[in-house]
C-alpha cells in the first residue's frame, strides 16, 4: 500500500509541475501515467488480497 502512496504523491507532484511550468507539459502526460499505474497497482493488489478478507484471531 505504501508504494501506491508513494506513485500517488509522484504523480500529483509531476502533474502540478508540468501544468504549471511554461514548456513542461510532458512532465503532466508523465504523471498522468504515472497515475494510471497507480490504479492497475491497487487494483492488481486488492485482487491478489482477496479483497480485504482478513481473519481475526
Amino acid at each position: 500500500m505504501t508504494l501506491f502512496l508513494i506513485l500517488v504523491i509522484a504523480s500529483i507532484v509531476l502533474g502540478i509541475i508540468g501544468a504549471v511550468a511554461e514548456g513542461l507539459f510532458y512532465l503532466l502526460v508523465i504523471g498522468i501515467v504515472v497515475f494510471a499505474a497507480a490504479l492497475v497497482y491497487l487494483g492488481m493488489h486488492v485482487r491478489r488480497s482477496g479483497h480485504y478478507s482478513r481473519t481475526l484471531r
